[in-house]
């Protein structure tokens, strides 16, 4: 059997406390006792038990991290740019995934606690009243990324302004009609997101003096086939928009994928943005609405160790840079 810190304490002829304090450093130790307890650690090739040893220094050495959807391109770059500075960190890292609203009242209600984790990353949702309450009443450092709360730190983006960036950019090209595939604006999750970039259309339409349509825009799930079939609806009306905004990239190879099942000319024919810049956007020559995915999970990882290491740190909401990126599947209309 592997040598418990009770065989230690008795071959030094100490107290477990000593032997404890010894391991942790937590208090000053004779120094003949100290190495009479390592003599004997030594001896005894015993292992200290790495879970109980930051229990006892009060840490747990883990991050939670809370994100939906998680198999969607753009949550996953999110996560890689988190692993890699949690990767060369002394934390262990424990993922919730949330697909359905009862996931994530479960998830916020019973994961930020001390003891459970030292500090919670999440993403992409818009924390309620009472997740708030859940997190202030844990006392868990908590960081927000690509959402943003008055109460809690954050590393957020403006999708109002990206989207009327992207639609400012289709109408100085000549288009008049333009169509919008979002996910719900109603989403399950009280997101923000579909709504704000569709209000930056809506605003970019407006200030144009373009009359808003809302045979134009298509709300639904955020995958590919959905993003066609929307697509197709909109590319077979009578008069068809000559150019398509998408809520992300995903549903604008949806689109892409429908232009060409009806042998639909793009650029000549039909412009297409996204939105998020994921690696397929460039082999898929898209153009679209960078937002920097990778950078936002390393800069909420380094703004979460900042709260943890100084628990009075002032209120920090970083805002990212988005860019509209042009490639080859916007061209002016025929």
């Amino acid at each position: 059997m592997p040598a418990t810190i009770h065989d230690v304490a008795k071959k030094a002829k100490v107290g477990i406390g000593t032997v404890s304090s010894v391991l942790n450093n937590s208090r000053p130790v004779n120094e003949e006792t100290r190495k009479r307890v390592l003599a004997a650690i030594a001896e005894l090739d015993f292992v200290p038990n790495s879970s109980g040893r930051r229990l006892s220094l009060g840490k747990t050495h883990m991050i939670g991290v809370v994100i939906p959807y998680f198999s969607t391109p753009s949550q996953v770059e999110r996560l890689r740019g988190a692993m890699s500075v949690l990767a060369d960190s002394v934390y262990d890292v424990s993922l919730f995934t949330v697909e359905t609203t009862s996931q994530r009242q479960k998830i916020l209600k019973t994961v930020p606690h001390r003891g459970r984790i030292d500090g919670l990353i999440i993403f992409s949702l818009e924390p309620t009243e009472e997740d708030l309450q859940q997190i202030v009443q844990k006392d868990v450092p908590t960081v927000l990324v690509e959402s943003k709360h008055a109460h809690l730190h954050s590393i957020y983006l403006d999708d109002v302004a990206a989207a009327k960036e992207a639609v400012n950019y289709l109408i100085t090209l000549g288009h008049r009609k333009i169509g919008f595939i979002s996910d719900r604006l109603n989403d399950s999750f009280g997101s923000l997101f579909s709504c704000n970039r569709y209000k930056g259309y809506c605003q970019a339409l407006k200030e144009a003096g373009i009359p808003i349509n809302p045979e134009y825009h298509r709300q639904g799930d955020v995958s590919r086939d959905k993003a066609r079939e929307m697509a197709l609806y909109l590319l077979q009306l009578p008069d068809p928009p000559t150019a398509i905004f998408a809520y992300s990239d995903v549903q604008a190879l949806g689109v892409l994928e429908a232009a060409r099942d009806l042998h639909i000319d793009v650029p000549t024919d039909l412009s297409v943005i996204g939105y998020d810049d994921i690696e397929i956007a460039y082999f898929a020559r898209l153009t679209t609405v960078r937002q920097q995915l990778y950078d936002s999970g390393v800069k909420g990882v380094r703004l979460l160790f900042d709260v943890m290491n100084n628990p009075n740190l002032p209120l920090n909401c970083i805002q990212l840079p988005t860019e509209l990126v042009v490639r080859q599947t916007t061209a002016p209309p025929t």
